[in-house]
């Protein structure tokens, strides 16, 4: 088990080094036939691992994966409008925000891996803590129904207001760089952006983790699955950047999603809802309110 540990996470570090270091050398708009490649490439290569597990443990792990892969998609989809209002929040050059959410993933991962390994022990080792999980995701299920817009209000992030008490801040951006020394060392508005994105996620996480949780204990298929997910979460931001007010139904969709994954969690001492019943739910869910989006689109606000 553990070379599959290796073997998935230097596939992950290749595709990241190759990004980076061949694709994305140089700071660029990224247009949307690119970024839609770029999906499609992501969500082709988690179906194949799909296809890997399946031969290597069989149709259960595979249709875990597949629905822990779907649920964090679908949950991070909606984290793109939140990115999207922070960058206009903070007036992100276009073509910094590919390198702010390259850097940002990569704190993810790591931020990722170790809050599953750690919710994969505590609930094998203290099983009531699966009911608090299944609160914490009805509770916000609830939260998310009942929310119409999402304010992003950085300046009572606490990790922003530490990291401004101890680092001096330059008041512009310097061409994609974190840091300036004119003469002592200045963090730059793009390392601000970098701060705020990771501590969103680290929130966002919260909720998407235990959902997966909700469908196998699995650490391996639950990290995977959380991986592909958040890799291919960058492309997808610059595929729907433009299009993300005709979904405007899907937080409805999504909330239901938590409802559904933590009530699962909350029964499933008493009555063990399937994977694949699962997976049709959550589906369904999701697709029902992109439909509700497409049919019913949002009416264009005009001025007084």
């Amino acid at each position: 088990m553990l070379l599959f540990w290796i073997l998935f996470n230097l596939f992950v570090l290749a595709m990241l080094a190759l990004d980076l270091g061949v694709f994305q050398r140089r700071g660029h708009i990224v247009k949307f036939r690119e970024a839609v490649i770029w999906s499609l490439v992501w969500i082709a290569l988690a179906l194949i691992f799909a296809v890997i597990v399946f031969f290597w443990h069989g149709r259960a792990e595979s249709l875990e994966f597949i629905t822990g892969y779907v649920i964090e998609l679908s949950l991070s989809v909606d984290n793109l409008f939140v990115f999207l209002l922070i960058f206009r929040y903070f007036h992100v050059p276009r073509p910094d925000q590919h390198k702010v959410l390259f850097w940002g993933i990569v704190g993810a991962l790591v931020m990722r891996a170790v809050f599953i390994l750690l919710g994969v022990t505590l609930i094998q080792r203290f099983h009531w803590i699966i009911y608090v999980f299944g609160a914490l995701l009805v509770y916000s299920g609830i939260k998310l129904l009942s929310s119409e817009e999402k304010e992003i209000q950085p300046e009572k992030n606490p990790v922003l207001r530490l990291l401004r008490r101890w680092i001096p801040v330059s008041d512009r951006y310097e061409q994609g760089k974190f840091f300036v020394r004119r003469p002592k060392l200045y963090a730059t508005p793009l390392f601000v952006v970098l701060i705020v994105i990771e501590t969103t996620d680290l929130i966002f996480a919260m909720d998407s983790i235990p959902a997966v949780l909700a469908i196998t204990l699995n650490a391996f298929i639950v990290y995977t699955s959380n991986i592909f997910a958040i890799l291919g979460l960058r492309s997808m931001y610059f595929a729907l950047a433009g299009m993300m007010e005709i979904f405007h139904y899907l937080h409805y969709g999504l909330s239901l999603v938590l409802i559904f994954i933590g009530g699962k969690m909350l029964i499933s001492h008493y009555y063990e809802i399937s994977t694949p019943v699962s997976l049709a739910v959550v589906a369904g869910l999701l697709i029902t309110s992109v439909g509700a989006s497409l049919a019913f689109p949002k009416k264009a606000e005009t001025g007084e």
